[in-house]
């Protein structure tokens, strides 16, 4: 049987809030410089096909940095 440790309650109001605003910024990161290559290349074009590609590419390829992302705005927010 797995055993989780114990719940931590004395979580500081700083680091809630911390986390709370690097998760926003790795949200926008994540989902807006995609989107709006899509829609560039959509509106620019005509073509679907190849903006949900290249949307959908540079998407990945920003999760594939998440961890560095996360570390750097944590150092930048702290």
């Amino acid at each position: 049987m797995i055993r989780f440790p114990k719940k931590k309650n004395d979580i500081s109001t700083e680091t809630m809030i911390n986390t709370i605003w690097v998760s926003t910024f790795m949200g926008m990161i994540f989902s807006l410089p995609p989107l709006g290559i899509f829609l560039g290349i959509y509106f620019g074009t005509g073509n679907l096909i190849i903006g949900a590609v290249l949307g959908f590419g540079v998407h990945f390829v920003t999760l594939a940095f998440a961890s560095r992302i996360s570390k750097f705005l944590t150092q930048i927010m702290s």
